[in-house]
C-alpha cells in the first residue's frame, strides 16, 4: 500500500483515494512570463514520476496543472517586450510544452488557464463575500484571514506569528485593508493594464484565487492530492485552503505534497527567478541530453533538495549509461539463438523478489532513490544472466519487461537500436572472419572504420557485440 508524507499532518499516511482505483491530482503550474528554470522542471518531473508510479500500480490518474497567464510579472514583462500579456503568455506556454516534452513529462489531463476562468473566479469571490469571508475596498476585494479559524494549519504557523510579520508591511494597499493579514482576491485595474469587468469594477484576479477555482471546478470540491514546490506551501497553498474550505465547507485536499528545491553554488542557494541565479530548462536541454536531466531529477526522493552542478549531471549520465548497456546486452543475448531451456524457478523467484522490493521502496512515499537502487540490481542481474552459456528466452523477456516498466516510471525510455545497414553488417562479418584467419591488421582496420561511424564493437565469449557510441 502506498504511503504519502502529508505536509498538512507532517507524517506519512496510507493513501486512500476518494474513488477506488482513481487519483485526482492538482499541481500548481508555471507563471508564463519566461522559460521554466530547472527548479520548476524539478517539480514537474517529480510529480510526473509520482503520477507514473500511480499508473504503474494500476490507478487511473486525473492530473491537472494550471497556467498562470495573467499577473504582475506577466504585465511587466509584456510591457518591456512591447507585446500584449496574451501574446507573451502564449509564447511561453508553447515553450513549456516543448521543454516538458523533451523531458518526457506526460501531458496533463488538463491545463486550465486563468484568462479562461474569469467568470468562475468572479462567482467564487462573490460566494466568499456572501459568506462574510471577503469584502470590497476601493475596487479591490480581500479575504478576511482571521475569520478562517484554521489559517496557518498547513505551514504550522499561528495567527499571532503571522500578525507580527504583517504588521510591518506598509503602503496604500495596507491602508485600505481591515486587517494587515488579509490578502487580495481581486485587484482593481491600473491605467493601461489588462482587466475584466466585475461587480467591484474593472480589475483582475489575485494570484491565490485562481488555483482554488480551477482545482475545484475540474477535479471536485475535495481532491486527493494537491502538490507543488516547497516555496508554495506559504502563503499560496495556505490561502488556497482558506478560500476553498470557506466556500465549500469541505476539506480541499486530503494529501498535500511538496517537492524540495534545486540549489546552486557553494552556499546551496535556492534557484529562483527572483534571485536571478536560475538556469532555464530550455537552455540546458540544448547542451545536455534531456534524458540525463530527467534521470537526475526523477531518481532523487521528491522531498529532498537537489544540488545542481556539472558533477551531478555527469554522475547521472554515467548511471544512465550503465542501465542502457545492461538493456543492450540483454537485447543482444535475446536476439541470439538461445537454448530452449525450461524456465528456472530460481531465476523467476529472484525477479519476483526484486519486483517486490521495488514496489516496497516506491510505496514508501515514492522513494525514488531507493527504487532506482533496485533497478541497478536488476541491471546487474541482466548482465550476469546474459553472460550465461544457456539462457531461457521466457526468463530474459520477463526480466526485460520489468526493467522497461520500472524505467518508464522514472520517465526513461531507451529507443531500440537501429538496424545496421548492409555495408556495416558486411564489415562486421568480414572482421569476424579476419579474426578467425588471424588477420589482425584487417580486424583492427574494420574496428576503426566502424568506430568512425559511431559503432563500437565488443568481443565477448558469446561473440561480437556492437553498440552505438553514447
Amino acid at each position: 500500500m502506498i504511503k504519502i508524507y502529508n505536509t498538512l499532518t507532517r507524517q506519512k499516511e496510507v493513501f486512500t483515494p476518494i474513488t477506488p482505483g482513481q487519483v485526482k491530482i492538482y499541481v500548481c503550474g508555471p507563471t508564463v512570463y519566461n522559460y521554466i528554470h530547472i527548479g520548476n522542471a524539478r517539480s514537474f518531473i517529480a510529480f510526473d514520476t509520482i503520477r507514473r508510479y500511480f499508473e504503474y500500480r494500476g490507478y487511473q490518474v486525473d492530473f491537472v496543472t494550471n497556467f498562470t497567464d495573467v499577473d504582475d510579472k506577466i504585465i511587466r514583462a509584456a510591457k518591456e517586450a512591447q507585446v500584449t500579456p496574451e501574446a507573451l503568455s502564449e509564447q511561453f506556454i508553447q515553450a513549456y510544452f516543448e521543454d516538458t516534452k523533451a523531458l518526457n513529462i506526460e501531458p496533463a489531463t488538463l491545463n486550465p488557464r486563468v484568462m479562461d476562468h474569469i467568470p468562475d473566479i468572479i462567482a467564487f469571490i462573490q460566494a466568499l463575500i456572501e459568506k462574510g469571508y471577503a469584502y470590497e475596498a476601493s475596487g479591490d476585494v480581500y479575504y478576511r484571514t482571521r475569520k478562517f479559524k484554521e489559517y496557518g494549519k498547513l505551514s504550522d504557523q499561528s495567527i499571532d506569528e503571522l500578525e507580527v510579520g504583517a504588521s510591518q508591511r506598509t503602503g496604500s494597499e495596507q491602508a485600505i485593508k481591515e486587517d494587515p493579514l488579509d490578502f487580495a482576491l481581486w485587484k482593481s485595474a491600473k491605467a493601461g493594464e489588462i482587466s475584466w469587468e466585475s461587480p467591484w469594477g474593472a480589475g483582475r484576479p489575485g494570484w491565490h484565487i485562481e488555483c482554488s477555482v480551477m482545482a475545484t471546478k475540474h477535479l471536485g470540491e475535495t481532491i486527493d492530492i494537491h502538490g507543488g514546490g516547497q516555496d508554495l506551501e506559504f502563503p499560496h497553498h495556505e490561502n488556497e485552503i482558506a478560500q476553498s474550505e470557506a466556500k465549500t465547507g469541505k476539506t480541499f485536499a486530503n494529501y498535500w505534497m511538496h517537492n524540495g528545491y534545486v540549489t546552486i553554488g557553494e552556499d546551496n542557494e535556492k534557484m529562483s527567478k527572483s534571485l536571478g541565479n536560475f538556469i532555464t530548462a530550455h537552455e540546458l536541454i540544448q547542451q545536455v541530453d534531456p534524458q540525463v536531466i530527467r534521470f537526475l531529477m526523477a531518481t532523487t526522493q521528491y522531498r529532498r533538495p537537489i544540488r545542481y552542478s556539472e558533477t551531478v549531471l555527469q554522475e547521472a549520465a554515467a548511471n544512465l549509461y550503465r542501465l542502457k548497456t545492461a538493456k543492450e546486452n540483454a537485447d543482444f543475448r535475446l536476439n541470439q539463438a538461445v537454448s530452449a531451456l525450461s524456465v528456472d524457478g530460481e531465476d523467476l523467484a529472484a525477479l519476483t523478489a526484486l519486483e517486490e522490493r521495488f514496489v516496497a521502496e516506491m510505496d514508501d512515499d515514492f522513494n525514488c532513490a531507493n527504487g532506482i537502487t533496485v533497478v541497478y540490481e536488476l541491471a546487474k542481474w541482466l548482465n550476469n544472466y546474459s553472460e550465461r552459456t544457456e539462457v531461457s528466452t521466457i526468463v530474459l523477456e520477463n526480466a526485460l519487461a520489468k526493467f522497461a516498466a520500472w524505467l518508464q516510471v522514472f520517465g526513461i525510455e531507451f529507443a531500440a537500436a537501429s538496424i545496421l545497414d548492409e555495408e556495416i553488417d558486411q564489415l562486421i562479418e568480414e572482421r569476424i572472419q579476419a579474426r578467425k584467419d588471424k588477420n589482425f591488421a584487417r580486424s583492427d582496420e574494420i574496428r576503426d572504420l566502424l568506430k568512425e561511424q559511431g559503432i563500437i564493437l565488443e568481443d565477448t565469449p558469446q561473440g561480437t557485440r556492437w553498440r552505438r557510441d553514447a
